[in-house]
């Protein structure tokens, strides 16, 4: 399903950047109407697929306790997620990792970084950002909203034991769409 928020008309131009991705989430998340038609499954996450700004794609996810989305990337597309309701904690990666032509990498110490980002709070990122997203809560659903630019062309998804990385699949927009 895809779904155009009244309150977000998009403009003619160039790409969006990083900024207008967070500008977008932070506008969608106010609309109040948008967020309380998410339908919410105590066993997993649910999602809509929104019409983002200039041609990116958007998505308001619901995430029941205890759920995530593993580690992952968005290839060569930047992005915004921003939390309306409830906490995520994001777990990144402070490095740029191969983009292709690997399949284990030993990570460095001190390239992890977590961030908590309670209702209101989001967070803009550029290419091959590797991360995983997840509601920690026993008890609480969380909403938030995400914003990509290109397109997702891929979603690389990887394993972590300790300091190593490894790549485990590669997901093209038709296994989610």
């Amino acid at each position: 399903m895809s779904v155009s928020p009244a309150s977000v008309s998009p403009a003619v131009g160039s790409a969006p950047t990083q900024a207008d991705l967070l500008d977008f989430v932070r506008r969608t998340a106010a609309d109040a109407e948008l967020i309380d038609s998410l339908p919410l499954d105590p066993e997993g996450r649910t999602w809509v697929r929104l019409k983002g700004p200039r041609g990116s794609e958007a998505w308001l996810i619901g995430w029941p306790p205890g759920t995530g989305t593993g580690w992952h990337d968005h290839a060569e597309s930047v992005g915004a997620f921003l939390t309306v309701s409830g906490a995520l904690k994001e777990n990144s990666l402070a490095t740029r990792l191969p983009t292709d032509g690997w399949k284990t990498l030993e990570l460095t110490e001190g390239v992890d970084h977590e961030r908590r980002l309670p209702a209101g709070e989001g967070r803009a990122f550029g290419r091959h950002h590797v991360h995983e997203v997840l509601n920690d809560s026993r008890t609480e659903h969380a909403i938030s909203v995400h914003a990509y630019y290109p397109p997702l062309p891929r979603i690389r998804r990887y394993s972590r034991s300790g300091q190593v990385l490894r790549l485990e699949q590669v997901e093209r927009p038709e296994d989610w769409q």
